[in-house]
């Protein structure tokens, strides 16, 4: 592939109930690390998204509107879509969903039951999926990875690293490498002829224990 962008498609802001990451952090960061095309994927609302396309417009940085979305058996990202996707429905439902609003159905962290893995519960066959997760920084020892990364090579399917970073410092862990113009509809459409690599490495458990111990614990001593 030439002329490759680095993109980290799934990142929380302080908008996701579980993160208390600023934007301008976040962007911050990804500038540090040379990150091209960046995603705000909060949890079930784009008011992240909203904020990220306002501050990076002219700038160097492109924004790709997303959202995960907690569908009735797991996550799903709504890559694209610019407007909320209601929770809870069925997985084939909320992709009718996202394919209506001219986004990609991306699976992440698809694997992973402890963080509501839609495979770990759906077959993908049964789905409409455009893309999956393959490396997702935030693993222990990798198994979930592994996994999605067969499933991908033996259906073919597109892979997408991702930092599902949320805190600012992890913005970049993993990340993909995607040949396209600099544009929200190219990178949509290079994701769908899989024109895209995963890369990366996974977040340190150390400083990710470090900094869950900080937000959950310390706070309450605030």
């Amino acid at each position: 592939m030439i002329s490759m962008l680095k993109m980290d498609s799934h990142i929380h802001s302080e908008y996701s109930p579980d993160s208390n990451s600023r934007i301008d952090d976040i962007l911050h960061t990804a500038r540090s690390r040379n990150i091209d095309i960046i995603a705000i994927s909060d949890h079930n609302t784009v008011d992240g998204t909203s904020e990220v396309l306002a501050k990076t417009r002219n700038t160097d940085i492109l924004a790709i509107p997303s959202i995960e979305i907690s569908s009735a058996l797991g996550h799903i990202l709504g890559f694209g879509c610019e407007e909320n996707i209601p929770r809870d429905l069925s997985p084939e439902d909320t992709i009718d969903r996202i394919h209506d609003l001219g986004g990609l159905a991306i699976i992440p962290h698809p694997y992973c039951f402890y963080r509501h893995g839609l495979l770990c519960k759906r077959d993908y066959k049964d789905l409409k999926i455009d893309a999956i997760e393959t490396k997702n920084a935030r693993f222990i020892i990798g198994y979930c990875n592994n996994k999605a990364k067969n499933l991908a090579k033996n259906e073919h399917l597109p892979t997408l690293g991702a930092s599902d970073a949320h805190y600012w410092k992890f913005v970049g862990d993993c990340f993909s490498l995607i040949d396209c113009e600099k544009d929200i509809d190219s990178v949509l459409k290079a994701i769908k002829k899989g024109k895209v690599e995963a890369h990366g490495k996974g977040t340190s458990n150390i400083l990710l224990s470090k900094y869950l111990f900080e937000k959950n614990i310390l706070k309450k001593f605030d």
